[in-house]
């Protein structure tokens, strides 16, 4: 059988590569015809361009060698699909149920281990499902900041996991919940989201708007999603008094200095690196939870309707598709945030 995948053959280049497939299936795993995938446009962007602490480049800090992949490359990882086959330990899952496909790449067949899927609600449509392993980072995020009813929470950086940020601040009883991107189209879209003020964070009076929003204190958690020293700036200068800093986005280049005695130990800041690395593996505690407990939370709030996923989406493109969008996304001045790939 033929598989299609999508990769980077080389730094700014993407194709759709068809290759042999023969799937032999280990007793606890199971074969998946993809149906859709999404694009996590900030980390497949920075493999696309070879920035520094990525896969083609290798992670800094890191023992292991087979983290410097370098080119060719193989992005995505959040996906869903039907199970078309199991392995012979499977118990709990059966053919043509659908999963969600975690971590497998972009590409028409899976064959993925059971600790690498989850069942899809039947109320939460599969296109919305391709977004639940997306959603699970800024969910991750702001579960970090402890929010307590009634503190005020600025996110900055509205690409999709901003405007899922932005939603589950609100659900976690943040108020008021601010929101700041440089596109005029996003902010319009975290009003719609639940967002109660937007921000241009390139206005010279953006700082003084922020702290005349939240009666001149500043907000109480921030959630950072651009990855950008100068927002993580911007935040620290805004950021009320003992205040924390959600570290979402990942900061890959750290071209500026800060002055740390000034902004964070002087004021009691607390810094908090948000990556998903640093999830429990098995058991859930507060501002800490496990993937598989952020994808129940997922299923049930979108099933629910108390998550939209659906307005996140404005891009579906075909795999062929592949070489096109992935430029648009790495060149165009304002590219689109919700794209996905449908492999019906």
């Amino acid at each position: 059988m033929k598989n299609k995948v999508i990769y980077f053959p080389e730094k700014e280049k993407a194709a759709l590569q068809e290759v042999e497939f023969t799937p032999e299936l280990a007793p606890n795993q199971v074969l998946a015809r993809c149906e859709c995938s999404a694009i996590s446009a900030g980390t497949e962007l920075a493999n696309f361009h070879a920035l520094p602490n990525t896969g083609p480049t290798g992670y800094v800090g890191m023992e292991h060698a087979e983290l410097t992949r370098g080119f060719p490359f193989y992005p995505g990882y959040s996906a869903v699909g039907v199970i078309e086959e199991l392995g012979s330990d499977v118990k709990d899952y059966k053919v043509g149920q659908r999963v969600l496909l975690t971590e497998g790449g972009h590409r028409l067949y899976h064959v993925r281990p059971v600790n690498k899927i989850y069942p899809v609600a039947d109320n939460v449509s599969p296109e919305e499902a391709a977004f639940a392993f997306i959603s699970t980072f800024p969910c991750l995020g702001v579960r970090k900041l402890q929010l307590q009813l009634g503190e005020s929470c600025m996110v900055a950086g509205l690409g999709i996991l901003g405007l899922f940020a932005v939603q589950f601040a609100r659900l976690s009883g943040a108020a008021p919940v601010l929101a700041a991107d440089c596109s005029p189209e996003r902010r319009e879209l975290a009003l719609k989201l639940g967002a109660d003020m937007v921000f241009d964070p390139t206005e010279p009076d953006f700082i003084k708007k922020v702290l005349d929003a939240t009666d001149g204190q500043g907000p109480n958690g921030v959630v950072e999603v651009t990855g950008r020293i100068e927002a993580l700036q911007q935040a620290l200068e805004y950021i009320a008094w003992e205040g924390r800093i959600s570290l979402l986005g990942c900061t890959r280049i750290s071209d500026k200095c800060i002055d740390f005695y000034k902004y964070v130990h002087k004021r009691g800041i607390t810094l908090i690196g948000s990556h998903n690395h640093t999830r429990p593996a098995v058991e859930s505690r507060p501002g800490q939870w496990t993937t598989l407990d952020d994808f129940r939370t997922f299923m049930r709030l979108v099933g629910s309707k108390r998550l939209q996923v659906s307005p996140l989406i404005n891009r579906v493109v075909r795999p062929e598709d592949a070489e096109a969008i992935y430029h648009e996304l790495g060149f165009a001045k304002n590219p689109p945030v919700g794209i996905l790939v449908d492999w019906r």
